[in-house]
C-alpha cells in the first residue's frame, strides 16, 4: 500500500527538520516547503492527503492572516484537502476563523509529538473516509445510466463450460490482464463478473465500459475524467472509470473497436500506471485489474495493423475464448428454462411450460446472436403466450430458412435481414453491420430494439 502524503509549508526550517523527522519515522512520504508561493503549483502535481500549514510566515507577523488567506487559496484550489494549521500563538479566536475557513484541526508550535501524532491519524482517518463517500457518490451517479446486469451465475454443464468455469476459479486469484473472446451474446460481461467475484478484489467495485459507444472526443473524459471548465460541457469535475475502479476490476468490453490514436493513450496508462485528468496536470496513480473483451480477430488486426501489438501484450496476458451457443446445444435447455422463469417473474406470468418438441426446435436453430437472444425470445414467448405452453417463431430451423417472408411489415424485415446478417457472420457485429450499410452503433440499437 503507498505511504500517505503529508505537505508541511513553514518558513522555521528547524520545524521543518523536526516535523520531517518525526513523520517520516511513521512511515508517512512527507514533502516540506518553506516558500508559500510554491504551495499552490504544487498542490497542482501532487495529491496530498494532509498539509500542514503555519499561519506566519513574515518575520514579526503573528495575527496569522497569511495562514487564513493561504488556506483560503489551498481551498479554492481543492475544496476536499485536509489542511492542519500551525502557529506558535494560542489564539482561540484565530483557530476559530481557521476551521470555519476549512481547517481541519488546529495545533500550537511547539507540539508535543503524541498530540500531532494523533492530530495528523484523525485527519487521515476523515480523508480515507470523505474520499470512500466521494467514490460511492461518483459510481452511483455514473452506473446510473448503466444497463442492469441481467446475469449473476455462469449456467451451463456442458464440457466446454465446465472448462470454462474451471479455468475461471484458476485466473481469478490472480491480478492478471485476462482477454475474453467471442461472438456478441455469448456471455463475455458474464465471464468477467465471475472473475471479478472470485478475485481478491471482489469488495471493491466492478466497472464495464462499451469501447465501442464511446466517440473518440468523449474518449479520455470517460476514462480518464476531466476538471470542471476544462472544456465546453464540462460544468463540474467528473471522475472516470478508472477512478472510479480503485481498487477493482475495470472491464473494457468491445475493445477491437478502438482507434489506433485512441490504442496509443490507453497503452501509455497501462504502461505508466497513472493517469491524468483533462485539465489538470495532476498525476493519479491507478490500481484497478484489467479484463477486456472482443468479439473481433485481433490477432488479424495485428497483422494488418489495425491493433498495436504492444497493446495486445498489455491486455492478453491470459486468453478465454468463450464458446458460441450453437457449439453447447447441451445447455440450451438449462438456459431455456432459466429464462422461462426468470421471465415468468417478471412479467407476472405463472405455470407456463416449454415442451420437448419446442426445446428440440431450440436446439436446431443457430443462434446468431447467442445467449442474449435466446433470453430476449424466452421473453417474449413469455409475454406473447395465451396457454401454459411457450411457443417460437424463431424464422427457421437451424437458421436454415432465413430469406425475407411474405411481409410488408418493414420491422419483421428488418428484423430478419439482421439475424441473416449476424448468422452469416458468425456474430460479429463489425461485419454484419457493414453488410447491412450500417455504422456498428446503428446496428446495435436495432438488435436491443428487436432483442437479438
Amino acid at each position: 500500500m503507498n505511504s500517505k502524503k503529508v505537505l508541511i509549508i513553514d518558513d522555521d526550517h528547524d520545524v521543518l527538520l523536526t516535523a520531517r523527522m518525526f513523520l517520516e519515522h511513521l512511515e508517512l512520504d512527507v514533502t516540506v516547503l518553506s516558500d508559500p508561493e510554491k504551495i499552490i503549483p504544487l498542490i497542482g502535481k501532487e495529491n496530498f492527503d494532509v498539509i500542514l500549514l503555519d499561519m506566519n510566515f513574515q518575520r514579526g507577523r503573528t495575527e496569522g492572516i497569511e495562514g487564513l488567506s493561504w488556506l483560503q487559496r489551498i481551498k479554492e484550489d481543492d475544496p476536499r484537502v485536509v489542511v492542519i494549521l500551525m502557529t506558535a500563538f494560542g489564539d482561540v479566536d484565530l483557530a476559530v476563523k481557521g476551521i470555519k475557513a476549512g481547517a481541519f484541526d488546529f495545533i500550537l508550535k511547539p507540539w508535543q509529538n503524541a498530540k500531532l501524532h494523533a492530530t495528523i491519524l484523525s485527519a487521515l482517518q476523515m480523508k480515507e473516509t470523505q474520499q470512500k463517500k466521494v467514490k460511492f457518490e461518483n459510481m452511483a451517479r455514473t452506473l446510473g445510466s448503466d444497463d442492469e446486469f441481467p446475469f449473476m451465475h455462469i449456467l451451463g454443464t456442458s464440457a466446454v463450460m465446465e472448462k470454462l468455469k474451471n479455468t475461471i476459479q484458476i485466473i481469478a486469484p490472480t491480478d492478471a490482464s485476462i482477454l475474453i473472446l467471442g461472438e456478441n451474446g455469448t456471455g463475455k460481461e458474464m465471464v468477467a463478473r465471475a472473475i471479478h467475484r472470485h478475485s481478491d478484489r471482489n469488495d471493491e467495485p466492478f466497472l464495464g465500459v462499451d469501447m465501442g459507444a464511446i466517440p473518440e472526443t468523449l474518449f479520455e473524459s470517460e476514462l480518464f475524467g476531466h476538471q470542471a471548465g476544462a472544456f465546453t460541457g464540462a460544468i463540474q469535475e467528473k471522475p472516470g472509470r478508472f477512478e472510479l475502479a480503485e481498487g477493482g476490476t475495470l472491464f473494457l468490453d468491445e475493445i477491437g473497436n478502438l482507434p489506433v490514436t485512441l490504442q496509443t493513450k490507453l497503452l501509455t496508462v497501462l504502461e505508466q500506471r497513472t493517469i491524468h485528468r483533462i485539465g489538470s496536470g495532476k498525476q493519479i496513480p491507478i490500481n484497478i485489474r484489467l479484463i477486456s473483451a472482443t468479439n473481433q480477430p485481433v490477432q488479424h488486426m495485428v497483422e494488418k495493423r489495425t491493433f498495436r501489438q504492444d497493446l495486445l501484450y498489455r491486455l492478453n496476458t491470459i486468453e478465454l475464448l468463450i464458446p458460441p451457443l450453437r457449439e453447447r446445444i447441451d445447455d440450451i435447455p438449462l438456459l431455456a428454462h432459466h429464462f422461462l422463469e426468470e421471465a415468468s417473474r417478471k412479467y407476472g406470468k405463472s405455470g407456463l411450460e416449454i415442451s420437448k418438441r419446442s426445446i428440440k426446435q431450440l436446439q436446431q436453430y443457430n443462434w446468431p446472436g447467442n445467449v442474449r437472444e435466446l433470453q430476449n425470445t424466452l421473453a417474449r414467448a413469455v409475454i406473447m403466450s395465451e396457454d401454459n405452453q411457450v411457443k417460437f417463431d424463431l424464422l427457421g430451423s437451424a437458421g436454415s430458412d432465413l430469406s425475407v417472408q411474405p411481409s410488408l411489415n418493414i420491422e419483421e424485415n428488418e428484423k430478419l435481414l439482421i439475424r441473416k446478417a449476424m448468422l452469416t457472420n458468425r456474430g460479429n457485429v463489425t461485419r454484419a453491420a457493414a453488410d447491412l450499410g450500417l455504422d456498428r452503433n446503428a446496428l446495435y440499437r436495432r438488435m436491443k430494439k428487436y432483442g437479438i
